[in-house]
């Protein structure tokens, strides 16, 4: 449809006698001239930057992994009895207490679905931002700053829903202390995933959805600014 406004603009004649012409002449394809070279361009942004957001996500998610574990085991120590504390002071006690009970390893416990949950939330908001700036400034035409809020809103909402069920992994995984026998809950991210599934389906990954897309959406309005 762009070549047909770009022939209005540049000859005689009213829309429709154009349109006409240009069927006749040059068949329904004349309408599309072009499309597909500035689909392909925008798809190859979109693969470009789809692409740095997986790449940055993966190295921001495994340098950070260790501080991520100490928060989740911290977070997760008020919640269980008296009797099955871990008792850690603060992060960094955390982060001692691990090392001389489980190894230097055991800091990265949880790496793999650390990792995975970042790039996905990285994906799914650089994925959905853009397009949601154009469809709201460009389409609407609301002001910059409801252009913002909405496209935040909106990539917020699919970053959650690319990320959470990892990020919901991650937790179970991090969290877990081995029993009486010395046994931990899940032998791996897989066994998590399918122990959850058969325990409370596939929405079960999805706790805390709500809570979990407004935490996201004001670091997608950070990033932006």
């Amino acid at each position: 449809m762009a070549e047909l406004l770009v022939r209005i603009q540049l000859g005689p004649g009213s829309g429709i006698h154009v349109a006409r012409s240009l069927l006749r002449e040059e068949g329904l394809g004349a309408f599309y001239k072009g499309y597909f070279a500035r689909l392909h361009a925008r798809l190859h942004d979109l693969a470009l930057l789809t692409l740095c957001g997986l790449t940055a996500g993966a190295i921001g998610a495994s340098v950070g992994s260790p501080a991520d574990l100490a928060l989740i085991r911290v977070q997760a120590d008020y919640t269980l009895p008296q009797a099955q504390r871990r008792n850690y002071k603060n992060a960094f006690h955390a982060l001692t207490r691990i090392v001389a009970d489980e190894g230097v390893l055991a800091l990265w416990k949880g790496a793999g679905p650390t990792v995975v949950r970042a790039m996905a939330l990285n994906m799914g908001m650089l994925a959905s931002y853009d397009q949601s700036v154009e469809l709201f400034r460009d389409t609407i035409g609301l002001s910059e700053a409801s252009t913002v809020v909405g496209a935040s809103a909106v990539s917020g909402f699919f970053a959650a829903a690319c990320s959470l069920p990892f990020d919901y992994v991650k937790t179970q995984i991090q969290k877990m202390q081995p029993d009486a026998h010395g046994n931990y809950p899940y032998s791996g991210s897989l066994d998590c995933v399918v122990k959850t599934l058969k325990a409370g389906g596939p929405f079960k990954l999805y706790s805390g959805f709500p809570v979990y897309c407004i935490r996201i959406a004001p670091h997608v309005m950070g990033v932006y600014r």
